[in-house]
């Protein structure tokens, strides 16, 4: 694959349905897991799939993933694998931004042309999934495909959130409707038995897509098509030999709060859906952090990140990220706590005691419930945050609320005797 394919992780826009979280950063850099970023999952399956030329998309808010691509992915002076990220730039052809995925794809390709390759394989940086793209393309090439989109059976009452394509018995695409909401019986495709069982007949386009590289600069110069979903691939099923691959492993799409939230929550499940634990670990930036102290906690379907130091009453089904620090008696249910940067020092910590001030992490005697704790956020002692009647959504400075899932934004400062 090394010398066949490269790969375009797309950054995706402003990433406004996962605000605040995407405030100050890009969606591919929002923590996942306790101690991964978003972008590490396209990144880590290219890896294993032995796709090693990757080229990651983004306008928004990058410098936080330029930084952890930096730090993160470095390979052998000899090789010629590379993680680079291509930002929007202005240039003599194009002053204007990225104006959707093809136009980013298209914006780019004079950074595709110094390379050799035959294929171009085009991911989402916001969607959770175990894949093996090997397989993919290999389907691609043994089928003549001019371009392969990667599809998953879904449920008729998941059908209106999806681009639906229809395929014939050769896993050829024969029609493309985005987000149908009548007619569904014509949309019906042909699928495992296992899936057949569960009443997932329709096939959903997940994002993921193989191009010839010839095909590829013909269908983006000389037009101004700006989408892959909305234009490119429906305007391409008559004229060109479009496959579908089907997957049926577990691939969940990012893209709001409550989406991530119980994305992450999953992950604390005995057998998750998406295990982290599998052989196809997922890479991110090594860290030199000490292991985690636990003193006096009850412990229930929880992970827990490096370099913790917890003194909760008890934790459960939650995740705690990097450095957390949690305070006596204090309990934790259904939460990710993102984790900090950085440690304070002792010094630190007893001016802050002092001034009767929050310190980095979680008080003492606090009580958190269903609620995402952005990184570096200062809670202090006896906050109670979601413990009561729920929430109405909205934005309230330091924190929002969706879908009765409490956010609290990056650097926050609660104060002490706080109630959310």
């Amino acid at each position: 694959m090394t010398s066949k394919v490269i790969c375009i992780v797309l950054g995706g826009g402003q990433g406004s349905r996962l605000s605040p979280l995407t405030a100050t950063r890009s969606k591919p850099a929002v923590p996942i897991a306790g101690k991964y970023r978003l972008v590490d999952i396209p990144i880590s399956n290219c890896l294993h799939s032995g796709i090693t030329r990757i080229y990651v998309l983004t306008q928004f808010n990058s410098a936080s993933l330029n930084k952890h691509i930096k730090n993160t992915y470095h390979f052998s002076s000899f090789s010629e694998a590379f993680v680079d990220i291509l930002a929007a730039e202005q240039t003599p052809t194009s002053g204007s931004w990225f104006q959707g995925t093809a136009d980013a794809v298209r914006q780019s390709l004079h950074h595709l042309a110094v390379h050799e390759f035959d294929y171009v394989l085009i991911l989402s940086g916001d969607q959770l999934y175990q894949m093996d793209f090997e397989a993919m393309i290999d389907q691609h090439i043994t089928k003549q495909a001019e371009i392969s989109i990667a599809t998953i059976p879904v449920h008729v009452n998941d059908v209106p959130g999806f681009g639906i394509l229809k395929t014939d018995a050769d896993n050829l695409v024969t029609s493309f409707v985005e987000k149908p909401k009548t007619d569904f019986d014509k949309l019906v495709s042909d699928v495992s038995d296992e899936m057949k069982a569960q009443e997932r007949i329709y096939l959903a386009s997940m994002g993921i897509y193989i191009f010839n590289r010839s095909l590829l600069y013909e269908l983006l110069q000389g037009n101004e098509r700006t989408d892959f979903g909305k234009e490119i691939i429906p305007d391409s099923i008559t004229s060109h030999k479009v496959i579908s691959y089907q997957y049926e492993g577990y691939w969940t799409d990012i893209g709001t709060i409550p989406s991530f939230f119980d994305a992450n929550l999953g992950l604390t499940d005995d057998i998750p859906q998406f295990n982290l634990f599998d052989k196809n670990y997922i890479f991110t930036r090594a860290r030199m952090l000490p292991p985690s102290k636990v003193s006096g906690t009850h412990l229930e379907k929880s992970i827990i990140s490096d370099g913790c130091i917890v003194n909760a009453s008890h934790i459960t089904r939650s995740i705690i990220g990097i450095r957390t620090r949690i305070g006596l008696d204090t309990i934790i249910e259904n939460c990710y706590i993102m984790g900090s940067d950085n440690y304070q020092n002792l010094e630190e910590i007893e001016a802050a005691r002092e001034s009767d001030s929050p310190i980095m992490g979680i008080g003492d005697r606090c009580c958190i419930k269903n609620a995402i704790i952005d990184k570096n956020t200062y809670i202090g002692n006896d906050v109670k945050i979601n413990c009561g009647k729920r929430l109405e959504d909205g934005d309230y400075g330091s924190y929002t609320v969706q879908d009765g899932i409490v956010v609290v934004k990056k650097r926050a400062v609660i104060p002490n005797g706080t109630v959310i």
